[in-house]
């Protein structure tokens, strides 16, 4: 009996084991399904945009965007189901037929109109660039309608594309101080004849001249610059153009000078202006 007291104790431990990470072990699995899901549609939408024309994404972008109504009679207006009754015109959509009658209302017809004349002088940029290439085909003529192109500058403004011709220091477009134009002018008003009958907007001519002494009793630089502006229309005229394309000649004296110098002969100048369909 002693022998057995003095025994060792015997110590049982137990070990936890877990298994699958727990209740939360099957996480990443799901954030893993959507990552490759997302995936899958990022180069699915890679292949579409190599696949197919620019036509065909236009086509899918307005299916999940769409701005066309979904049947083509429309009743118009613009609150959620189309428009205040079946039969309103005032806010019916461009592209619909949801009209009482089988005419277009009014103010449809207008604004077709408007954008079909829109070509003839809403767009000035596309003037300025055909009457330039006109004007650089003639350049290459001959060295004289080179050094007549010299004189002339084209530039946009709000009334519309300017075609500017001014004096050089050495060849002046009139004979002294006088409405007597010189040759060159009379080469520029056959070129610009030639160039605008093409165009159906309507003209305005301005005429500017440089500054006199102040000492001067009479002033000629109004009466100057109108007859200079009337001189240039009348040889237009003359190398075919319509006088009915004509709207306006001006004549603005030294009042808007381009040199600081008022008196710097760069200032005599002659301005003809396609105008835009509003001016």
């Amino acid at each position: 009996m002693a022998g057995q007291s003095n025994a060792a104790p015997v110590i049982i431990k137990r070990k936890k084991v877990i298994v699958g990470g727990g209740h939360h072990g099957g996480a990443w699995k799901v954030a893993y399904a959507d990552f490759v899901t997302a995936m899958m549609a990022f180069f699915l939408l890679m292949w579409l945009l190599n696949a197919t024309t620019e036509q065909q994404r236009k086509g899918l972008a307005d299916y999940f965007n769409p701005s066309i109504p979904i049947s083509r009679t429309s009743g118009g207006g613009n609150g959620a189901f189309g428009g205040d009754s079946i039969l309103s015109e005032n806010t019916l959509l461009g592209n619909g037929s949801g009209t009482s009658s089988p005419n277009r209302s009014r103010q449809n017809q207008a604004s077709n109109t408007d954008n079909a004349g829109a070509d003839s002088g809403a767009a000035p940029e596309v003037l300025l660039a055909e009457v330039e290439k006109q004007l650089l085909a003639r350049s290459g003529e001959s060295a004289t309608m080179e050094r007549i192109l010299q004189h002339v500058v084209t530039r946009i403004t709000d009334e519309g594309l300017v075609i500017e011709l001014f004096d050089l220091p050495d060849a002046a477009l009139f004979k002294g101080e006088a409405a007597e134009p010189n040759e060159i002018l009379g080469g520029l008003a056959s070129v610009l004849a030639d160039v605008l009958v093409a165009t159906t907007n309507a003209l305005a001519i301005n005429g500017h001249t440089h500054s006199y002494p102040i000492v001067l009793i009479d002033n000629p630089v109004w009466g100057l610059s109108a007859a200079r502006g009337q001189k240039l229309r009348e040889m237009m005229v003359q190398n075919g153009l319509p006088d009915s394309r004509f709207a306006r000649v001006s004549g603005h004296a030294d009042r808007d000078l381009v040199v600081a110098d008022a008196s710097n002969p760069r200032n005599n100048r002659l301005e003809v202006i396609l105008l835009r369909p509003d001016r």
